[in-house]
């Protein structure tokens, strides 16, 4: 079974929602804990509460790029590539939703509407690895958080 896999199927069985997971999955890389960024990554589960908008694997991701990439204080600049890196994401999410599911919304991607591990989590494996890709590749060390 994929590794990663292994990471998010534990989160998801105590009621993390995707966003929340992605979450998760870079602040345990970084060796953090922020409670708060997890409890407001909730807006973004089930398609933006629940509505069946833009997947929270897709939003969830842009989110943890911002917070390797974002400015948090008034003394920080943010990553000269900070918009280059999301754009590079959300690019890669839709093409990889677009043949099996047709959009990147909740609506299209879930099965009856309801999150479904196999389909879900395999997409939330694939986001992860691409988004820890993706930094590395714009010279980000994914165990180092901003200060």
């Amino acid at each position: 079974m994929n590794p990663t896999l292994l990471e998010i199927l534990p989160l998801a069985h105590v009621g993390y929602c995707c966003s929340q997971i992605l979450v998760l999955l870079a602040l345990k890389a970084q060796g953090r804990e922020n409670p708060e960024l997890v409890r407001a990554a909730r807006g973004l589960c089930h398609g933006m509460g629940g509505c069946g908008g833009e997947c929270g694997i897709l939003t969830g991701g842009c989110l943890v790029l911002g917070l390797y990439t974002g400015k948090g204080r008034d003394e920080e600049t943010p990553f000269t590539q900070a918009d280059a890196v999301v754009a590079d994401f959300v690019e890669w999410f839709t093409a990889r939703v677009k043949d099996d599911y047709g959009a990147t919304t909740c609506a299209a991607i879930l099965n009856d509407g309801k999150p479904d591990p196999t389909r879900c989590g395999g997409l939330m494996a694939d986001a992860w690895n691409h988004i820890l890709e993706l930094l590395v590749s714009y010279g980000i060390d994914p165990a180092e958080g901003r200060e």
